[in-house]
């Protein structure tokens, strides 16, 4: 099963490219891919009807009872008959139906394919959990399928009305699975839950929620409204989804389920009533139908509710029936369907009041089309007429009420089928008096074959009733209550007989009094209309998450932090006190050092609190975190205290970096108003850090894992660094998702700040003439002689070699003969202790992420010293080709292992004798650190590429200058900067 479920998925693929490469008649070939899973059922029918029908289970997730487990019964082997035959067949329809012109059959041929494998894996698998996956997978690609016409509003809408109302019924269900398989003696096994039913109040109000998913699937009162929206689909869809494949989903879950909780009291009055709502408001709605595609449509929906009725009662020879109607209905309404279809495409309408004469012009078209309208009004000898017979039969044997009722809404919905049967007939074949025949097209006779096939399938189904209650009795027997039922052409004198007489007399009736029927139903009102519920529901809706959305989306990063800060205190607090946790015992301090860095931290944080400058406050902040620093360096943790140092250091240049395009204060607001519940907000936080901080430590219940890690990191890791061997080997896996976390970071800093694409150049001295040229327009004076005079400088000059080489592009005002000389001095020097740290980290302090950041201090320093050109001079390369290749280099060297018969982002170690340059051991998960670091340095070099370099490319573009933070307060004169020449309006970048 899972071979057939790839086959459709690898044929869903490869559609789209063969129907654009050689057009409509790729569906013939693409019609064997269903047709295969029809043939495979067929091969094994001796072994379903015995029992022993194939099954296949494969682990998936098995902490979550997750597994892909599939099995053929005599329920699953029916609806896959169904599912691959009638997808065959709707497939060489499409190969005639579709112009040869038409817009988007690749994506139509793909997406019928793997809504057919969805399908498949749906009526086959046994986890519910699975099943639910492809329960949705059904509803998207039947919300593509309705919607293929997308240029239409109507399509769109129909798709949209489609999706919401099962994705809602869907949600619910898997509620109902998951309260199933949670609870004492529950399964997310079909089979076990059908066999040990869980009981409680907790197992019906799962059971209902099931239901949901089931009524909402199969468009059951109040859910019935999106199927006749959706035959804005093309009529090869309507004819498959609504017909044979999508709306019966629910009805096999429903039969699915009924062995097992059949005789629950909440789930027989939930299918008496949804199910006779359904049948008598379908079929009463369709009398009223011009449109013959709208009129099999609610008539699809009064047959669901009839199919519902019977599959979901306890009885096994109401359930016979209600399965031998599952295979009538599916192959009477799909000849119906593709029959419109051919009506649509040669007469040019479906409206049956502008029909007339289509009994003679198209003969093949009315043949399917009679047949599988007496199947469907129950005439014999056809199939429908089997069912439905024995639906009576079976109902007429137990007088109690809750039968009773049932067989009146049988009866009555089967006089409201056979009218609106003739209706049919009479609308779309019929010469109408006074009317001229309908002039319409020939058709290639291929559009009519598979109509036939289904019709007279329909034909011979029935003429051997037999057959059938051999092969769907066996499931019926599964049932847990009355005899077993049979199927047959002639039941003999009785009830039954004569109420198949009163259906037809009454349906007859109604038919031949049609004008006063509709006249009737145009002065009734009956109850609210369900569609124009659903979309007053769907904009109060919107009104409401507008209405929400302004009042909590308020544009305010104080708010929203407000929020986030009150909510954890209180779920936390609350937490903690139910649980009556209270912390250990409390050390205040190993020395009298840390009691001296501890109050050096606190003063850095009040004075942040009371800054009003942003660098003011940025620069005591950083105070909080060298102190850290200084405290891990206290408990004797390096590796620690030089990585808070690298990143306080990187986080405060990032700050000041953006800080230049900020003003100077936080707000021009004394904030008095707000100062005390803010300050308030922030004691609570922090007594409450402080709290878990001393409470979690002393809740655990087991040891450790950490105290492991000293013996695997050397034994399995080969490391004596536990904090490196840990990142790059222990949890390999969370460091690869960390790095691409960063990559993710850096990639959406540049989206923000690259005005319109990122540019694919890296800007160097040598073209700083060009880019001064095309930023400074042509009166103003030469940018070489402005912007200093390195830029006239002569060839032999910018051959010379120099230390800082553009150092000489900054205006006299930003430069620092001390920054430079420590440029100079420190630059190379960082680079070796990057490379030291890279190569020892596996041993002694370091690692590729500390080196990482080293390099960006260094980069950093040099771009301040030189400015945007020194940074090309720097790293001539794109950050984002050390991203892609430090992800690369980690993920490749994660899967080497595999080659080898090893797991994921396994380590080895390599010993090897250098002779005089001694022992070598090497360790694979260097080359993991490698592209750690590599990741590290394309993060800082895109931010500084980002913030620094591209910031100041567009000040100098608008004609600005990037202010210098040191001069941007409101009490500085202009005289305290140099002056810059402005572009006039329209001339700048």
């Amino acid at each position: 099963m899972l071979q057939l479920i790839a086959v459709h998925l690898f044929a869903a693929l490869v559609a789209p490219v063969l129907v654009a490469r050689f057009g409509r008649k790729v569906f013939l070939p693409l019609a064997l891919v269903p047709g295969s899973a029809a043939v495979w059922a067929l091969t094994q029918t001796s072994a379903v009807l015995s029992g022993s029908g194939p099954t296949e289970a494969v682990s998936w997730v098995a902490s979550l009872g997750m597994h892909l487990t599939f099995r053929l019964d005599v329920l699953a082997w029916l609806m896959v008959l169904l599912v691959g035959g009638i997808g065959a067949l709707v497939l060489i329809y499409c190969a005639w139906y579709f112009s040869s012109g038409a817009k988007f059959l690749g994506r139509f041929s793909g997406t019928f394919i793997a809504f057919a494998g969805a399908m498949l894996g749906l009526v086959t698998c046994d986890n519910t959990l699975v099943l639910y996956v492809f329960w949705e997978l059904t509803t998207v690609f039947s919300y593509l399928l309705i919607g293929h016409y997308f240029e239409r509003k109507g399509a769109r809408r129909a798709g949209m009305q489609a999706i919401v109302v099962t994705t809602f019924g869907g949600l619910v269900m898997f509620a109902g699975f998951l309260i199933l398989g949670v609870m004492e003696d529950g399964s997310f096994s079909l089979a076990g839950l059908v066999t040990s039913p869980p009981e409680g109040t907790a197992a019906t109000i799962a059971i209902v929620c099931v239901l949901v998913g089931a009524l909402t699937k199969s468009a059951l009162v109040p859910f019935h409204f999106w199927l006749p929206g959706a035959m804005a689909a093309p009529t090869p869809v309507s004819a498959y989804l609504h017909a044979a494949a999508m709306v019966k989903a629910g009805v096999y879950l429903v039969a699915r389920l009924a062995p097992g909780f059949a005789e629950v009291e909440a789930w027989r009055w939930i299918i008496l009533v949804a199910g006779s709502a359904t049948m008598l408001i379908g079929g009463y709605r369709s009398l009223k139908q011009h449109d013959l595609k709208l009129l099999l449509a609610f008539g699809t929906v009064s047959q669901l509710g009839f199919l519902v009725l019977l599959v979901g009662q306890a009885e096994r020879a109401v359930a016979l029936a209600g399965l031998a109607l599952i295979g009538a209905h599916a192959m009477f309404k799909a000849t119906l369907f593709l029959t419109v279809g051919v009506i649509d495409a040669a007469a040019g309408t479906r409206d049956l009041r502008q029909l007339s004469g289509l009994g003679r012009s198209l003969p093949w078209a009315a043949v399917p089309g009679f047949l599988a309208t007496f199947s469907m009004v129950g005439l014999p000898p056809f199939a429908g007429y089997v069912g439905k017979e024995a639906a009576l039969e079976a109902l007429t044997h137990d007088g109690g009420p809750y039968e009773s009722a049932l067989l009146a809404v049988v009866v009555v919905g089967s006089v409201l089928t056979f009218a609106y049967g003739m209706r049919f007939l009479w609308g779309a074949f019929a010469r109408k008096p006074g009317q001229e025949d309908t002039s319409v097209d020939r058709e290639a006779p291929g559009l009519f074959v598979p109509g036939i096939v289904l019709a007279v399938a329909g034909l011979a189904a029935g003429v051997v009733p037999s057959l059938g209650e051999a092969l769907l009795s066996r499931y019926a027997g599964s049932y847990p209550a009355g005899e077993a039922g049979h199927l047959t052409l002639w039941g003999g004198l009785g009830l039954p007989l004569l109420l198949t007489i009163v259906v037809i007399a009454a349906g007859l009736a109604l038919f031949v009094g049609r004008t006063l029927v509709e006249r009737a139903q145009d002065s009734v009102i009956l109850g609210p209309d369900a569609d124009r519920a659903y979309r007053t529901t769907m904009r109060r809706l919107d009104r409401g998450a507008v209405a929400i959305t302004s009042f909590t989306q308020r544009g305010s990063l104080p708010v929203y932090l407000a929020v986030i800060l009150l909510v954890t205190v209180s779920a936390v607090t609350i937490a903690l006190v139910n649980s009556g946790a209270e912390p250990g015992e409390v050390r205040a301090f190993d020395t009298p050092v840390q009691l001296l860095v501890a109050g050096v931290i606190v003063i850095g944080a009040i004075l942040t609190t009371q800054a009003r400058r942003r660098l003011k406050a940025v620069v005591l902040l950083g105070i909080t975190g060298y102190g850290v620093v200084v405290l891990f360096a206290l408990h004797g943790a390096p590796d620690l205290a030089l990585t808070q140092a690298l990143v306080e250091t990187i986080s405060l240049v990032v700050f000041i970096l953006v800080l230049r395009r900020l003003p100077a204060y936080f707000s021009n607001r004394p904030l008095k108003g707000s100062r005390w519940w803010r300050a308030a907000l922030a004691a609570s936080v922090a007594v409450l850090v402080m709290a878990l901080a001393l409470i979690i430590p002393h809740a655990r219940i087991a040891d450790p894992i950490s105290i492991l890690f000293p013996d695997e990191a050397y034994e399995y890791g080969y490391g004596r660094n536990i904090v490196n061997v840990t990142l790059v080997d222990i949890r390999a896996w969370d460091t690869m998702g960390e790095i691409a976390v960063l990559l993710v970071a850096a990639t959406g800093v540049a989206s923000l700040v690259f005005l319109r694409t990122r540019s694919g150049q890296v800007h160097r001295i040598r073209d700083r003439r060009s880019d001064a040229a095309a930023i400074w327009p042509s009166h103003l004076p030469d940018p070489a002689t402005r912007l200093g005079p390195s830029i006239a400088t002569t060839g032999h000059a910018r051959r010379a070699r120099t230390w800082l080489p553009a150092g000489g592009s900054l205006s006299t005002n930003r430069r620092s003969v001390i920054l430079e000389v420590a440029t100079r001095l420190l630059f190379h020097t960082m680079l070796v202790f990057a490379v030291f740290l890279l190569f020892s980290g596996h041993n002694a302090p370091g690692g590729g992420f500390v080196a990482g950041m080293v390099v960006g201090v260094a980069l950093t320093v040099r771009y301040l010293a030189g400015g945007r050109y020194e940074l090309g001079e720097a790293a001539p390369i794109l950050p984002g080709a050390l991203l892609g290749s430090g992800l690369f280099l980690s993920a490749g060297v994660g899967a080497v292992p595999l080659f080898f018969g090893g797991t994921v982002l396994q380590s080895v170690k390599i010993d090897a004798h250098l002779g005089i340059l001694g022992e070598m051991h090497l360790v694979t998960s260097l080359f993991f650190d490698i592209g750690v670091f590599l990741v590290v340095v394309g993060l800082m070099l895109d931010i500084l590429r980002s913030l620094g370099s591209e910031v100041d490319r567009q000040g100098e573009a608008t004609g600005s200058a990037v202010p210098d933070v040191a001069h941007d307060s409101p009490r500085s004169t202009p005289d305290d900067a140099e002056p810059v020449p402005r572009a006039p309006e329209g001339q700048g970048l």
